[in-house]
């Protein structure tokens, strides 16, 4: 089952003062971004979170969901009415991540050239 919109776009609000909240439709859900940071997923309906280490240390209980076959196991966040929380979460979650690799342009080769 695909996530609706308005699931997606209700998650975006609640951590909208987070950062530049983003998200973007990959085979019927959604990738979640702050400030060009990859660091949630939306999968039928549900918020999945990057563990990281300052994002497991701000949760009592951590409920561990697995997004989509195949996925590395997420936070599974069910709990996203507390927007000030969600937020501290989301930009202590971003901060222990890397930049999201920008994708290479078409034709482009894996060497630049060389």
């Amino acid at each position: 089952m695909a996530s609706s919109m308005d699931y997606v776009l209700y998650v975006c609000e609640q951590m909208s003062l987070a950062g530049s909240i983003t998200y973007k439709k990959m085979f019927g859900d959604y990738a979640v971004y702050c400030d060009g940071k990859c660091f949630a997923l939306v999968c039928d309906n549900q918020l999945f979170i990057s563990p990281t280490e300052a994002g497991l240390g701000l949760l009592p209980e951590v409920t561990m969901g697995i997004p989509y076959d195949g996925a590395k196991p997420r936070i599974l966040l069910e709990e996203i009415e507390d927007r000030d929380f969600l937020c501290r979460l989301v930009q202590e979650t971003c901060a222990q991540l890397p930049m999201t690799k920008p994708k290479k342009k078409k034709g482009e080769s894996m060497t630049n050239g060389l």
